[in-house]
């Protein structure tokens, strides 16, 4: 756990005691702070009844507190917290802007901040793994992984590697990376954000509260390019990246199996500039890149039935996501004679209307199984272009498709929607839908291969 002397005797509301929430209570009060915490769920506020006051920040005098931290799921455009605590003048933060915080009362380090709309998960978790290939001493949190409050301290020389999405960032002010680095921006997440160019502006705030590191950005699409020119023309130490540095700087050959497609080489590409700013040489890199295995949910390959293969890609939330997925198996003669051999599981809380880059990938598609709140919206968008199958469950997605699907086709789980009308969040379907692969198709391993990283792209 990390713990700071700059918490001690200082007063913190702490509202949603999960993961993240029930992390930042517990180095506060190991801290010795004074801690009101609250939690809707009687489950999560079990664990600090008699160690902290217990009361919904939303009836209290804010007064003399230092701050409010909130889970980064707690819609600040919406939810009363926001108005409630800034009317004190105080600032409504997260787990992150806590660790901010504590660095002073750590042992010399870096940390580098990821962020981007997809690709950050596998930037972070490849940074990661190449550092401790390396024999850099880190740790991955933030996003990713275990809460950042709730591991060890690293010794002098560590890094750590932080998946940030925009909802903690923007619950984070004084986050100075040593490196930070930007993957992509499409649209996404536009139920909490007036616009997409307010979107946008979250993710570059991961840039604005450096003081003195280096801003890596994958200029590849408008929006980061737009960045990349503005930090530029204010001086910024920035290093700009293109999926094509990879081969440039060979380093594209000898990488893993799973680092395949496009996707993956501009996250590669990314995680080769942040390992270079840390004084990594090539060598290095490239065995990282070379036996890295890849992170559960994200092109997993569950099992293979009767010559089809199972791939969970639960973590495809969005269009833009799920793209790379369907553009991962095309047709091939050698394998199907030619025919599309995608079933294509899709659907859930949709974030946006239509199927951006999807559509470019259809001839892919065997058949189409729409699922969740956004099926019947796909249904409508692929009927004339793929066969469609209404369905209203994963389960039921899993057993048609099993029922046609033939050796050397693929039954993929490629959402490209949020989690949330079915699922506390794409892990649980993730793991929903492997438990209903190995029932319906009687394999005995599918449940097991969770975080195994039997990762195909």
């Amino acid at each position: 756990m990390i713990i700071s002397p700059v918490f001690k005797g200082r007063r913190f509301a702490v509202l949603g005691l999960a993961r993240s929430g029930a992390a930042a209570a517990e180095a506060l009060l190991a801290s010795g702070a004074e801690v009101i915490a609250w939690d809707r769920q009687p489950h999560a506020r079990a664990p600090f009844e008699g160690r902290c006051r217990l009361i919904d920040p939303l009836e209290l005098d804010l007064t003399g507190f230092a701050g409010v931290v909130v889970s980064p799921g707690v819609p600040l455009n919406t939810h009363p917290i926001g108005p409630h605590v800034w009317q004190y003048g105080l600032p409504v933060i997260g787990d992150i802007e806590l660790f901010a915080m504590a660095r002073a009362s750590l042992p010399e380090h870096k940390v580098v901040g990821i962020t981007g709309t997809n690709g950050k998960s596998t930037t972070t978790a490849l940074v990661h793994h190449i550092l401790k290939t390396a024999g850099v001493p880190s740790v991955m949190g933030g996003n990713i992984g275990d809460p950042i409050l709730g591991q060890a301290p690293l010794p002098e020389g560590g890094v750590y590697v932080l998946e940030l999405s925009s909802f903690q960032i923007d619950l984070t002010f004084t986050l100075d990376c040593d490196v930070a680095a930007l993957t992509n921006i499409t649209p996404d997440h536009l139920d909490r954000y007036a616009d997409f160019a307010a979107y946008a502006a979250a993710k570059e705030r991961l840039f604005q509260m450096q003081q003195t590191g280096t801003a890596i950005v994958c200029d590849e699409d408008e929006p980061t390019t737009a960045i990349a020119e503005g930090l530029e023309t204010a001086g910024k130490p920035l290093v700009r990246v293109k999926s094509a540095d990879l081969a440039a700087a060979g380093l594209a050959e000898g990488r893993s199996p799973l680092l395949a497609g496009p996707h993956n080489a501009q996250n590669a590409a990314v995680a080769v500039a942040i390992c270079r700013e840390l004084g990594l040489t090539d060598a290095q890199i490239g065995q990282g890149l070379a036996t890295y295995r890849g992170l559960p949910h994200r092109m997993e390959r569950v099992c293979e039935a009767k010559g089809v293969v199972y791939i969970n890609d639960s973590k495809a939330t969005n269009a833009a996501s799920a793209a790379p997925a369907l553009a991962a198996f095309p047709p091939d003669p050698a394998i199907s004679g030619g025919a599309p051999r995608i079933h294509w599981i899709v659907g859930g809380l949709p974030k946006e209307d239509g199927l951006g880059a999807c559509a470019d990938h259809l001839g892919n598609v065997a058949a189409a199984y729409t699922v969740g709140e956004a099926g019947p919206m796909f249904a409508d968008l692929l009927e004339g272009r793929v066969k469609v199958e209404r369905c209203e469950l994963i389960s039921e997605a899993v057993r048609r498709a099993e029922e046609v699907a033939r050796p050397g086709e693929v039954v993929l789980l490629s959402p490209a929607c949020a989690s949330y009308d079915q699922f506390r969040d794409y892990e649980k379907r993730g793991h929903h839908f492997r438990q209903m692969v190995g029932v319906i198709t009687g394999c005995e391993t599918c449940d097991e291969v969770a975080g195994t990283g039997n990762t195909l792209a």
